[in-house]
C-alpha cells in the first residue's frame, strides 16, 4: 500500500511538471506573440522614411537653368522637412548615363528620385516598373517623350505605373505673358527662335505671338506689330543659327528674340549683342546667363514653376497622398490669381527691369488669365489667328 502512495505521489508529480512547463511554452508564446503584435502596430503607425535623390539631366547645378532650379528647390524642401537629399551626376549625356545614376540613387537607399527633363522619359520607362517601392517624379516629362520611350522599349505605358508622376506645363501661358509683356513695354517688332517643333516648344511660341497681338490690340497698334517666327531644327545654337539672327537683328530691324529651346538662345545673344539687341529666356529665369552678352540684355523669361512642382509633390508625398499625383502626366499652370509665387508658369519678378509694364500690370494679367477673362489656346497643330503681322518661315534646318 505505501508503494502505491509513493506511485500516485510520484505520477502526480509528473503530471504536475509537465502541465507547468505546457503552461510555460504558452504563456511564453502568447508573450512573443503580444510583443510581435505590438512591434507590427508601432511599425505600421510609423511614417516611412523618404531620401529624396536628385538626377541632373545633360547639365548640372549650377547651370542657371532646369538643372540647378530643382537642385535648389529639393535641397530647400527637405531641408526644412528634415529629409535626407543628394543629387547625383550622370558620367555622360546618354540614357544609359541616366539609368546608372538612378540604379546608383535606388542602391543607396534613395526611394524619391527627382528628375527634371524629357531627356528622362527613356531613363524612367527602363526603370520604374523594376522598382515599384521608388517614386520617380519627372519634370518636364510629356506624354510625347513617354510613349515614344515606351514604343522603343516595345512597352505599353498606356498606363503609366503607380510610383510614377509626370508634369508637364501650358507653356503657352508664359509665352503669351512674355509676348505680352515686350509689347507692353514698347517692342514692336519681335522674333521667336524655337529649337524643335516638338509640342512645349511650339505651344511657347504660339503663346507668344497671341501674347503679342492681345497687347498690341488693347494698345490699338496692331498694324504696327510684326513677329518673325522659325524653328532651328535643333536644341543648340551654331554659326548657322547665329547667321539667321544676324539677318533678323541687322537686316529686318528685330529688337527682341524669345529663344526658346535647350541652348540655341546662345546663338540669338551672340547676334544681339553686336547690334544691342534684347532677348527673352525661357524655362527658368535666365536674366543672369542672358546679361553675361550684354548687360540688360535680357527682357524677361518665360518660366516654369520647377520649384512650385518640387514643393508640392514632395510634399504630397511625405504627407501619404501619393494618389493624387499616382499614374499621372498633369499639365500644369496657373493655380492662383494673386499668388505668383505659387502658380506653375511664371515671369520672374525678383529680376524685373521692364519699366513700361510693371510688376503690378503683370499681376493684373495674371489674374484674369486665371480667371478667364483672357483666353490663350493651346492648339500646336494650326497657326495663330492673329490682327498683327505673323512671318513664319521654313526650319533653319
Amino acid at each position: 500500500m505505501k508503494r502505491n502512495f509513493l506511485t500516485t505521489i510520484l505520477a502526480s508529480a509528473i503530471a504536475l511538471a509537465f502541465f507547468s512547463c505546457g503552461g510555460a511554452k504558452s504563456s511564453q508564446a502568447a508573450t512573443s506573440e503580444s510583443a510581435s503584435t505590438e512591434t507590427k502596430s508601432e511599425t505600421k503607425a510609423e511614417k516611412p522614411a523618404y531620401r529624396v535623390a536628385m538626377v541632373t539631366d545633360s547639365g548640372d547645378i549650377t547651370d542657371q537653368s532646369f538643372n540647378q532650379t530643382t537642385y535648389e528647390a529639393s535641397k530647400a524642401y527637405c531641408s526644412a522637412a528634415g529629409l535626407d537629399f543628394n543629387y547625383y551626376k550622370p558620367s555622360g549625356d546618354s540614357t544609359a548615363d541616366r539609368v546608372a545614376s538612378i540604379n546608383a540613387a535606388i542602391q543607396d537607399d534613395y526611394n524619391v528620385l527627382v528628375l527634371p527633363g524629357f531627356l528622362f522619359a527613356e531613363a524612367i520607362v527602363e526603370t520604374a516598373e523594376m522598382n515599384d517601392d521608388v517614386y520617380f517624379v519627372g519634370l518636364d516629362v510629356g506624354e510625347f517623350d513617354i510613349m515614344e520611350a515606351a514604343k522603343a522599349k516595345g512597352k505599353d505605358w498606356s498606363n503609366l505605373p503607380a510610383n510614377v508622376f509626370c508634369a508637364v506645363y501650358d507653356e503657352q501661358l508664359p509665352g503669351f505673358m512674355a509676348g505680352y509683356a515686350a509689347v507692353k513695354e514698347g517692342f514692336t517688332h519681335l522674333g521667336f527662335l524655337g529649337g524643335m517643333a516638338v509640342p512645349a516648344v511650339i505651344r511657347y511660341g504660339f503663346g507668344f505671338v497671341q501674347g503679342c497681338n492681345a497687347a498690341a490690340v488693347e494698345m490699338g497698334i496692331a498694324d504696327k506689330v510684326a513677329v518673325e517666327y522659325v524653328y532651328g531644327g535643333q536644341f543648340y545654337g551654331d554659326q548657322q543659327i547665329k547667321a539667321s539672327m544676324d539677318g533678323w537683328y541687322k537686316n529686318r530691324g528685330v529688337e527682341v528674340v524669345f529663344a526658346c529651346g535647350g541652348g540655341i538662345w546662345t546663338s540669338a545673344a551672340d547676334s544681339a549683342k553686336e547690334i544691342g539687341g534684347k532677348v527673352i529666356g525661357v524655362d527658368t529665369d535666365q536674366t543672369a546667363q542672358i546679361n553675361k552678352y550684354a548687360e540688360g540684355m535680357c527682357v524677361t523669361s518665360a518660366m516654369k514653376g520647377l520649384g512650385a512642382t518640387v514643393k508640392s509633390v514632395l510634399e504630397a508625398i511625405q504627407n501619404g497622398n501619393w494618389s493624387e499625383y499616382s499614374g499621372k502626366i498633369s499639365s500644369l499652370g496657373l493655380v492662383s490669381a494673386t499668388d505668383m509665387e505659387a502658380n506653375y508658369v511664371q515671369l520672374p519678378t525678383d529680376t524685373w527691369t521692364m519699366k513700361n509694364f510693371t510688376v503690378d500690370d503683370y499681376k493684373a494679367l495674371v489674374a484674369k488669365l486665371y480667371n478667364g477673362e483672357i483666353t490663350v489656346s493651346s492648339v500646336t497643330d494650326k497657326d495663330p489667328e492673329v490682327s498683327i503681322t505673323f512671318n513664319k518661315y521654313p526650319n533653319i534646318k
